[in-house]
């Protein structure tokens, strides 16, 4: 019998703030980071996951789960991944841990680093990429996987079967969709506040050339910032590209909404995170009143009861995923299906490290299972730190590959994990040498 034997966690962190990759309102100067994990068992076989975040702090998220790994060491293998909605249970609902959230914060995305080890185990004993391995599990495992706790006002488990139900016919076909031509992406890359206007030009319009429909900005520095690289980037892309703008949480309700029909002019198609993801009736009054662009948000969102929220209050038209902020695939699952009963469009947040590869997966496992439809849908795509994982996401013309490796995506390189761990790993003497 297979126990897990270990987990053993590495505060990675990369100097982005050297450059300003990844600079916006808010995270003015980020190193991107991965709290990682390595689940092992006594057998051999090993699980990867990864939290992102911005650099200091990093070590509190290793040290959650390191802490919340204590509940999983010594425990039966295949309970766990064979079950693994009561693994996501034995650890979001610790009656003693979940104090510390509940259900938010470093507690609960170390719950969803662990959570992602376990499903990258059983991807990879099933020698499937994560996409695959939902989409061809059965409806009555993928519910068993969902928390429907303070949830069941929206959806229930009767609701769920009936969406997987419906996604059950084309499946196939669409499987092989996917795999021949992948699904949609859009790119941040050329939108950081701390690049220059030359820059944001150049980068918009390689963009294009690379078969992106849509790029985005992020803005709130300043009003007159924002409406010059706005008219730059409208008139490098042309006016069939969509534009989208990210505030990044920085604005009140209504300076959300007189800052954005400052710049209708430049047809924006969305406005993300206008002002705080937990201010659920400000989004839908800056919904209102910024229409007809439209407000996406949920790279920030705490948990699905607050997407659950969102969605009845009818306060945002597009739902942003995240792979590492929720607890895990098992809540990720719970967000598509809330997004589903909604007819709400989801659009994962990337970028960061690992992020695209981890969240790729969810979208693709949505059109094949879940709704069927790719209108309206596309993928975060920023290419910063890919060159660090086992398998990086592969974008082209536009679109992003099927993964075909089995897993999450999570493992990185371990020549990465050394040279990257913080402070002592090559990388980082370089650095703190310089």
């Amino acid at each position: 019998m297979s126990k897990i034997s270990s987990v053993r966690t590495t505060d990675v962190r990369f100097p982005t703030s050297l450059e300003l990759d990844g600079s916006d309102a808010v995270n003015v100067d980020p190193d991107y980071s991965a709290a990682y994990v390595e689940v092992s068992t006594d057998q051999g076989e090993t699980g990867y996951g990864l939290v992102f975040d911005c650099g200091r702090g990093n070590e509190l998220i290793t040290a959650a789960m390191d802490s919340y790994g204590e509940l999983l060491v010594g425990r039966d293998t295949d309970e766990l991944v064979h079950n693994l909605g009561d693994a996501s249970r034995r650890l979001v609902h610790d009656s003693q841990l979940r104090w510390l959230g509940p259900e938010k914060g470093v507690s609960h995305m170390a719950c969803g680093g662990l959570v992602n080890a376990l499903w990258d185990i059983r991807a990879r004993r099933e020698q499937k990429p994560l996409w695959l391995l939902l989409s061809e599990m059965s409806s009555e495992e993928l519910i068993s996987a969902v928390d429907f706790t303070h949830i069941r006002n929206a959806l229930t488990p009767e609701d769920a079967a009936a969406i997987l139900a419906r996604g059950q016919e084309g499946k196939a076909e669409r499987i092989a969709e996917l795999k021949k031509d992948g699904y949609p992406a859009y790119t941040t890359t050329p939108g950081w506040l701390g690049y220059s206007d030359e820059k944001l030009v150049r980068l918009s319009q390689e963009a294009v050339e690379a078969g992106f429909g849509m790029i985005k900005l992020k803005v709130a520095g300043s009003i007159e910032d924002d409406r010059r690289r706005l008219g730059l980037a409208r008139e490098a892309v042309g006016p069939d590209v969509r534009i989208a703008i990210d505030a990044n949480q920085r604005w009140e309700e209504q300076e959300a909404i007189d800052w954005v029909n400052q710049l209708q002019d430049f047809q924006p198609y969305w406005i993300e995170e206008p002002t705080s993801t937990d201010d659920i009736l400000a989004h839908a009054a800056i919904r209102k009143g910024v229409h007809p662009v439209k407000v996406a948000t949920g790279e920030a969102v705490h948990n699905r009861i607050i997407f659950k929220q969102l969605l009845q209050a009818g306060a945002i038209d597009v739902m942003q995923i995240d792979s590492t902020r929720v607890a895990g695939v098992n809540e990720n699952i719970a967000n598509l299906l809330l997004a589903a009963q909604f007819d709400v469009p989801v659009c994962p947040h990337a970028g960061g490290v690992g992020l695209c590869e981890l969240v790729q997966h969810f979208s693709f496992f949505d059109y094949a299972a879940v709704t069927g439809t790719m209108e309206n849908r596309v993928i975060e795509f920023v290419d910063h730190l890919h060159e660090h994982f086992t398998e990086p996401v592969v974008v082209a013309d536009g679109r992003y590959q099927a993964p075909t490796l089995p897993g999450t995506g999570a493992e990185m390189l371990r020549s990465s994990v050394e040279r990257w761990t913080f402070s002592s790993g090559a990388g980082w003497q370089d650095v703190l040498a310089r």
